[in-house]
């Protein structure tokens, strides 16, 4: 769960608020309702919501659903899975009192093991899993995004630290300003990968 946590967090804090919810989404719905790790990820996405709905003016839904997050995150331990609770639920029950403040300060961060994760510091495997969230969330066909996830994590299997697929998944995260020429190199080598793979084939 530790990579879902560190890339939800970096995807958050670096404003994707409505999008951040998808790195926990599939874990989440596997874990058993009422545990701690359930809690926690229940009300990190009820939060990530609330404040979509605070940007949105949407202050009804947004109140309700801050209410809520506050209220699961409450159940958990202060500090779970290394996620720093304590200024989150306090964020809540302001933003629940008072939706608007939205327009005035910005929403809280969140903390993971002693620091803000950034889209900038993720390790490979919460990169990967951030590419497809960004990719999905921003419009592009996460199919190739996939499938150089896939291929990266074969390369690193095999001992090549210095593949391709690696270096395009990190920089598609990481590098906004060119995210579309990326995109547009990372499906090359990915339709490239697919041709050798199918020339293989076609000799057995």
């Amino acid at each position: 769960m530790r990579d879902q946590l560190r890339a939800g967090a970096a995807i958050y804090n670096a404003g994707y608020y409505h999008a951040a919810h998808d790195a926990w989404e599939e874990h989440w719905l596997d874990l058993e309702s009422g545990t701690d790790d359930e809690q926690l990820l229940h009300g990190l996405i009820q939060c990530t919501a609330a404040v979509h709905h605070a940007h949105e003016q949407n202050w009804e839904g947004a109140v309700g659903l801050a209410a809520s997050a506050r209220e699961y995150l409450e159940a958990v331990p202060p500090e779970y899975h290394g996620v720093n609770l304590p200024p989150i639920r306090a964020f809540l029950t302001a933003l629940a009192a008072d939706p608007e403040r939205i327009e005035r300060q910005p929403p809280v961060q969140f903390e993971h093991e002693g620091e803000r994760p950034t889209l900038a510091t993720l390790e490979f495997a919460p990169t990967a899993i951030a590419a497809t969230v960004l990719a999905d969330e921003l419009g592009f066909d996460e199919t190739p995004v996939v499938q150089a996830r896939t291929y990266a994590e074969r390369d690193l299997e095999a001992g090549d630290d210095g593949s391709q697929f690696i270096a395009l998944l990190f920089a598609f995260v990481r590098e906004e300003a060119h995210r579309g020429i990326i995109y547009q190199r990372l499906r090359d080598h990915v339709g490239r990968r697919q041709a050798r793979e199918a020339d293989v084939d076609g000799l057995f």
